[in-house]
């Protein structure tokens, strides 16, 4: 079986406990009933506590939790929070004993890495650290491999974090050993010797009309656009769809791959169109690939954002292997020619752009103003030998009549 699950806590022997998406109406309800039930503090008058006994714990954030007696001495008790896992040490007074709710079962579940096996037999505490600092209250991918014994035991599963297994990177990071070693090859990122790729973003039938973002503006010609899912078009293609679905399953592997950038290899063989990861002048690392060396001592790198169309010439440090399951999602930036106009013969703008001294740089930072933050779309005319496209404005017109009627473009027939 295989299930979204949010983690809820790391315990200190490496238990992962988890808490399925499917159980979060039920558990909220029982929240909102819990905390209607009991208000103020907790027991004022003695009480003995029994070992294994049923209680509610009035949490640091002054909710009310199930829990039960894990440890008794004096007026300091051990407690576990049945929903989340977690164990804490917690004076008398916040304390309530219970026989309700007692019927309903945890909300959350012990589960162990399958076929894992910690360094020296179990999880030292800088392991436990780290699974902690990663995983909690992140939603990650279960596949259960085996149930328990007992109803109390730990399930033993694989879990998934961005498309990446946990065992075989904690394997990597020399915490455990994944045995048998058939789960170590899914991470796919410490491999050499590999000359991967990006796959390419699908495109919708020429003539159809879609709703699409501008990324990055290279010449008022050339430009970098997304589809937009979100755009004021009510009818989407299949295209638009799978582009949406793929957008948001990538955002969520790139932040996990932010969370674990560190422990990724440098990047140290700089071929041409090699994937990478590249950080940017934000302080997050996006997907990219190698254009080119431009500088020798020190070493700098052109490297090209592919789900932006945006440029960077960048340090070695700034750029890492790129995890293997990052490179099933397509390409998000599209590069198009759009059609229609061309440079105006009798633009006396002495300012060009560098690369493409064929238009001022007037007429880019019009291009700039005519795309950015817009609701547009696009059609695309051609496919070969460039993607050639005509594209609208808010207003429905064509973009580049505002540089024509700025005397910066001409039309093109």
């Amino acid at each position: 079986k295989i299930f979204q699950a949010v983690v809820s806590c790391i315990g200190n022997d490496g238990t992962i406990y988890i808490i399925p998406k499917s159980f979060e109406t039920a558990l909220n309800k029982l929240m909102a009933e819990i905390q209607n039930t009991f208000k103020g503090l907790g027991l004022l008058i003695p009480y003995c506590w029994k070992k294994g006994e049923a209680c509610v714990v009035r949490g640091s954030d002054t909710v009310w939790y199930r829990a039960k007696i894990i440890e008794v001495s004096s007026s300091i008790l051990q407690v576990q929070y049945i929903d989340r896992g977690y164990i804490e040490s917690i004076p008398q007074c916040h304390l309530y004993p219970t026989t309700f709710y007692t019927d309903i079962p945890p909300f959350c579940i012990p589960c162990q890495l399958y076929k894992t096996l910690p360094i020296g037999n179990f999880w030292q505490q800088d392991a436990v650290d780290y699974l902690q600092e990663l995983l909690k209250n992140e939603e990650v991918e279960i596949h259960v491999e085996e149930l328990p014994d007992n109803p109390w035991g730990k399930m033993s599963i694989s879990l998934y974090f961005g498309g990446m297994s946990l065992s075989s990177f904690m394997a990597y990071q020399k915490y455990c050993v994944a045995e048998g070693g058939q789960d170590v090859q899914k991470l796919g990122v410490f491999e050499g010797g590999l000359s991967p790729s990006y796959l390419l973003q699908p495109l919708p039938v020429p003539g159809e009309v879609f709703p699409v973002t501008v990324t990055h503006v290279v010449s008022p010609k050339e430009i970098y656009i997304c589809f937009d899912s979100s755009g004021s078009l009510t009818k989407h293609s299949a295209t638009e769809r799978a582009a949406s679905c793929d957008s948001e399953s990538l955002n969520k592997a790139l932040k996990w791959c932010n969370k674990i950038v560190k422990t990724l290899p440098h990047l140290t063989n700089f071929e041409k169109e090699l994937p990478c990861l590249a950080e940017y002048v934000d302080g997050l690392w996006y997907r990219a690939k190698v254009l080119s060396i431009t500088q020798l001592v020190p070493v700098q790198i052109l490297v090209q954002f592919v789900d932006y169309g945006t440029y960077l010439v960048a340090p070695s440090s700034r750029l890492r292997h790129i995890p293997c399951p990052l490179l099933k999602y397509p390409v998000q930036a599209v590069r198009v020619l759009l059609a229609g106009f061309r440079p105006a013969s009798d633009d006396r703008n002495v300012e060009r752009i560098p690369y493409s001294p064929e238009w001022s740089l007037k007429a880019l930072w019009a291009m700039l103003d005519c795309v950015e933050g817009k609701n547009l779309s696009a059609s695309i005319l051609t496919l070969s030998p460039e993607v050639t496209i005509s594209l609208y404005g808010d207003d429905k017109n064509l973009v580049h009549l505002k540089l024509i009627e700025m005397g910066l473009a001409e039309l093109d027939e």
